[in-house]
């Protein structure tokens, strides 16, 4: 469990005296999370929902439990992730790397979206923090078959998802950007790091992995340490649209900054997950609301 990004941000995020929601598709991890985390700050304010990435119903339901709780969402960290695995498919039918990576979050992202904007102020943005990879880097988004079904690599699949996110993120805060909204979107690269998503590699892979990971390979707390960053520093306040990289902004894949292509994967998404393309109103409706 310690060895993992997300329950090492849960936990600083935690000691900072924040409320977190841990959204797992573990309810046995998820409430060992929460009970070592309560051990190891002193804190009660941390929970469990479950949640499944793989499965739109699972998120959906997810997202009705949250919103019963009349909570403000201040921070939404995406982070879940599977990487290297062989083909399969989720719930809904899709890739799984496309399917739980990329899809999950961004159906997630937009169901939580009123809530965000209902919980940031001027002076206080709510921010959306999205985990890729450098993987992104050499990813090709095939936007004729995003699932895969032509040729499926593994090593593609993985690297398709990560830069569907950053795409993502990107097209996410031009839209928060064009209706005045106090939220932010960014993008973090944890770095190589020591975790369990390394299952899936060849073992010859395995074994130089284990005899190099405390030469190469951060650890989970200094993987979640962008993360981090971008979740509470104050000079992220208001900053949107970022790559980071070791606490700094960076610059992506040239592809990511494709407009066009931010757009068009936007929509395709919009239509996989069955969500309304026209999701953000106009500023003047947005302000109204306010």
């Amino acid at each position: 469990m310690a060895r993992r990004i997300g329950y090492q941000t849960a936990k600083h995020l935690a000691r900072l005296g924040m409320h977190v929601i841990i959204a797992a598709n573990s309810e046995s991890d998820g409430q060992e999370a929460v009970r070592k985390i309560k051990e190891e700050t002193l804190t009660g304010k941390v929970e469990f929902l479950y949640c499944d990435l793989a499965s739109m119903k699972s998120i959906r339901q997810f997202v009705q439990q949250f919103r019963a709780k009349n909570c403000p969402l201040h921070v939404l960290v995406n982070n879940a992730g599977v990487m290297l695995v062989p083909e399969r498919k989720t719930e809904d039918g899709f890739e799984e790397h496309f399917g739980l990576n990329y899809l999950g979050h961004f159906l997630l992202t937009n169901l939580l979206l009123d809530t965000l904007k209902q919980s940031g102020t001027h002076s206080h943005n709510a921010r959306i923090i999205t985990v890729s990879s450098a993987t992104h880097y050499v990813g090709k988004l095939h936007l004729n078959d995003l699932q895969s079904r032509c040729s499926y690599s593994p090593h593609g699949a993985y690297a398709q998802s990560k830069l569907a996110l950053v795409l993502f993120t990107y097209r996410l805060q031009h839209l928060l950007t064009a209706i005045g909204s106090h939220v932010t979107a960014n993008v973090v690269d944890p770095g190589v790091v020591n975790t369990e998503l390394y299952k899936h590699v060849f073992w010859v892979v395995k074994v130089v992995k284990w005899m190099t990971a405390w030469l190469f390979f951060k650890t989970p707390e200094e993987g979640a340490s962008t993360t981090i960053y971008a979740a509470v520093s104050p000079e992220m306040e208001g900053a949107g649209g970022c790559y980071l990289y070791n606490e700094k902004r960076t610059k992506s894949a040239d592809v990511a900054y494709d407009e066009e292509l931010q757009r068009r994967l936007w929509t395709e998404s919009c239509k996989m997950v069955g969500i309304s393309d026209e999701g953000f109103p106009r500023r003047s409706h947005f302000q109204l609301g306010k």
